[in-house]
């Protein structure tokens, strides 16, 4: 998996540079993005409570860290909420990269 990975983040180094230097499209770009940068998947209450747990942090240090409400961060671990756009991506970086990628 890592060796597609940095596969990946070559073409998409890559195809960044030609775009840049105008040799490709933002339509071209946009496709090689999507199959570039992985998809990011939602996350359970569960999970989210365990990720947090797992970091030992509190809900209020998480939801400093997402720049959200401690709120929030409470009714993603309730269900009542779900977390999406910049605040999932960020707990993807959390739960693949560590607390130290947040810092």
């Amino acid at each position: 998996m890592k060796k597609n990975s940095s596969i990946l983040a070559a073409v998409h180094e890559t195809a960044t540079d030609l775009h840049r230097l105008g040799f490709i499209d933002k339509r071209s770009m946009d496709k090689y993005e999507a199959l570039c940068i992985p998809t990011v998947t939602d996350y359970t209450p569960e999970q989210i409570k365990t990720l947090r747990e797992r970091y030992r942090i509190s809900q209020a240090v998480l939801a400093s860290m997402l720049n959200t409400s401690l709120s929030t961060v409470q009714k993603w671990e309730i269900g009542e909420k779900h977390p999406g756009g910049p605040s999932l991506k960020l707990l993807n970086i959390l739960d693949r990269k560590g607390l130290e990628a947040m810092i």
